[in-house]
């Protein structure tokens, strides 16, 4: 079975891990947030995307979820120490990354090239695809004005209360190579248990994306949990955007196909059965499993349930 799947932050990361444990490398594709990219120090930074690919890696530091394991910090504590910013943590290992990419677009190289160049040094597999070549913002609009989402995230720690998200460049952006080539020939997309608003959205903005997977039989996991983003500011959002955190609010937000939305199905965890009934009525099926993935063998056994989830959706539907 051919997969699709999107993702951005440590979340989506994880539910990759356990695809790609659990799925051959011609058999998956991972579609990146490039939202989040931004310019810092000089340099091109690729969060999602380093996050995706430091995870698949193994090299990924344990305890955060992003940046590298074994990170010493000289570079930067130096940068401060002249006077530099940094309130964006870019360890020494991590700002090898950010360099050789920043050199390697200046020759001329694309994002999806060096993306892929970087996979094969790492010995990733599977096929990682940012979502667009083309540079997309994410803005969070707030009570302090528009704010660079890594600026809201991490230097103001997500503090600001959320009014709406602006896609700055969205409209000039169009998919990297292979991305709608991949999405027509899926069997199943995965939307991972990324942030709907800033993690998902900027993806399925890209011209010609929503209505590749519109046509596909679509799963997405729920970041919410229990009322709580098990990370990130997800609920936080919701909330701030008048809506309860829930995974009925989850499946809302991506729509189901009866109304001109892209969901067939929904995984929740175990703790939220109580909205089962709910998203059911919504139009949407529902897997409840458990949905918390702080393992590998976590990883692949929600990747398992997805993937059998996602097999008889597919049987019910030819």
């Amino acid at each position: 079975m051919r997969v699709v799947a999107l993702a951005g932050g440590v979340g989506g990361a994880k539910m990759v891990d356990g695809l790609a444990q659990a799925l051959p490398p011609n058999d998956l594709t991972v579609i990146v947030n490039t939202g989040d990219d931004f310019e810092f120090l000089g340099l091109k930074i690729c969060p999602d995307l380093d996050t995706v690919c430091y995870t698949l890696a193994g090299i990924a530091n344990p305890s955060t979820g992003w940046g590298r394991a074994d990170e010493t910090w000289n570079a930067l504590e130096n940068i401060v120490a002249l006077g530099g910013p940094g309130w964006f943590r870019l360890g020494d290992k991590d700002l090898g990354t950010h360099f050789e990419r920043t050199r390697l677009l200046k020759t001329g190289c694309s994002l999806s090239q060096i993306t892929d160049r970087f996979c094969k040094s790492w010995g990733i597999i599977h096929r990682i695809l940012p979502m667009s070549d083309d540079p997309v913002s994410t803005i969070v609009c707030s009570n302090q004005g528009e704010i660079p989402f890594q600026e809201y995230f991490v230097r103001l720690r997500c503090e600001p209360k959320v009014i709406g998200f602006k896609f700055n460049g969205v409209k000039l952006a169009r998919p990297s190579p292979g991305v709608l080539e991949s999405i027509k020939q899926a069997d199943l997309v995965v939307i991972c248990p990324s942030n709907p608003w800033v993690s998902v959205d900027p993806i399925i903005s890209v011209d010609g994306i929503f209505d590749g997977i519109k046509p596909q039989v679509v799963i997405a996991i729920s970041p919410i949990i229990g009322g709580r983003a098990v990370k990130g500011p997800a609920a936080k959002m919701f909330v701030e955007l008048g809506i309860k955190p829930s995974p009925a609010a989850v499946a809302n937000h991506y729509g189901s196909k009866q109304n001109d939305g892209i969901l067939n199905g929904i995984v929740i965890d175990n703790v939220d059965e109580i909205y089962k009934n709910q998203i059911s009525e919504l139009g949407f099926e529902v897997l409840i499993t458990e949905t918390v993935i702080n393992s590998p063998s976590a990883r692949l056994q929600l990747a398992q349930n997805v993937l059998l989830f996602g097999r008889n959706l597919l049987e019910s539907f030819t």
